[in-house]
């Protein structure tokens, strides 16, 4: 077996940027979509890593994604910030309104972000720890496309529509938990057919409504929610607050405008930011450190937090580097050296 390259996490990064840049994004645009991807690989998210580099790169060459779209910030002076990511990626969206975000949550105690039109493929653990780097609390929230039969159907029809959560701890790594509202994220279903291993029982079912563990069948079939009627309903309340409230697309819409599943989807996003220390104010308690008696009450039991494998893999990245399979390099070499040509465009 082929010993793995080794990378810094700088190296990859600016490798990353390299391929978007050349494949026509402007600068701003492309370190901000490089910076998630990285920090995924970085995490040990594998299904939100490199492997995101090739669908980004396929809805650049289907035009399908505005690669200079420079996101525009509408503030009406109220809690509700809008940014308009102009069809171009959700990541700049975020970036151009998280200090104004911060602020408003500071001065009011609640503030929300709508990101409206934006090609989005990231997880949403970004933007929560960004937030709790601030001090605050957050939910993040978004429609995908409608690949999940909801509870007790058998047809496409509710995203896979993660929802994310962060709270802040001093002096510590963020209390964050990010999941997608299906069994488990589509990519992790398609680096399963990659593979050519099974997915786990539980996860999808066939076109004719059977349970399968065939990822060729599940991705032909439909994905199932996490427990059942309780995660079809967390699902549908995303598609109701980060789609119809917004008066963005939801799921159906989202996958009929693109025209089939092989592109990313464009819709809209929300972002619900807390000041933990407003709401708390009058009751004389630090909700910071009532906060650290629970999530210590939790470890003490030997229970693992969300996200801590994420936060070691990260250490050992930052420390080690981060190891790529010489197919991933390869690939990263094409596509750097032939930019849109290598998917087709």
């Amino acid at each position: 077996m082929a010993e793995p390259h080794v990378l810094s996490v700088d190296a990859l990064l600016q490798r990353v940027e390299t391929i978007f840049e050349r494949a026509g994004v402007r600068r701003e645009s492309a370190k901000a979509v490089a910076g998630v991807i990285v920090a995924g690989e970085r995490d040990s998210c594998k299904s939100h890593g490199i492997y995101r580099i090739e669908g980004c790169l396929k809805v650049l060459a289907a035009g399908k994604v505005e690669p200079n779209a420079v996101p525009q910030l509408h503030d009406a002076g109220t809690s509700v910030i809008e940014v308009d990511a102009g069809g171009g990626f959700s990541n700049p969206a975020f970036h151009a309104a998280r200090d104004l975000l911060a602020e408003r949550t500071r001065a009011n105690g609640i503030a929300a972000l709508v990101i409206r039109d934006c090609l989005h493929f990231s997880a949403l653990w970004h933007d929560v720890e960004a937030l709790a780097e601030e001090g605050l609390a957050s939910l993040s929230m978004c429609p995908s496309y409608s690949f999940v039969a909801p509870a007790g159907g058998t047809e496409q029809l509710l995203g896979t529509n993660p929802f994310a959560f962060g709270w802040p701890r001093p002096g510590g790594d963020p209390y964050v938990f990010d999941f997608a509202t299906s069994v488990a994220a589509r990519g992790e279903i398609e680096l399963h057919r990659r593979a050519g291993t099974p997915i786990p029982e539980g996860w999808a079912i066939d076109r004719d409504g059977n349970p399968t563990t065939d990822p060729d069948a599940a991705l032909d079939g439909a994905m199932l929610t996490f427990g059942g009627h309780k995660g079809s309903a967390i699902s549908t309340m995303i598609e109701l607050l980060a789609g119809a409230m917004l008066g963005e697309f939801m799921s159906k819409e989202a996958l009929d405008f693109m025209g089939g599943t092989a592109l990313l989807p464009r819709h809209g996003a929300l972002v619900i930011a807390l000041d933990p220390r407003t709401f708390a104010a009058r009751s004389g308690r630090d909700p910071l450190a009532e906060g650290e008696t629970l999530l210590t009450a939790i470890g003490a039991q030997g229970a693992r937090l969300p996200s801590e494998r994420r936060f070691a893999a990260r250490r050992k990245a930052m420390r080690d580097g981060i190891a790529l399979s010489e197919a991933e390099l390869a690939q990263l070499d094409r596509f750097e050296k032939d930019g849109l040509a290598a998917v087709g465009a």
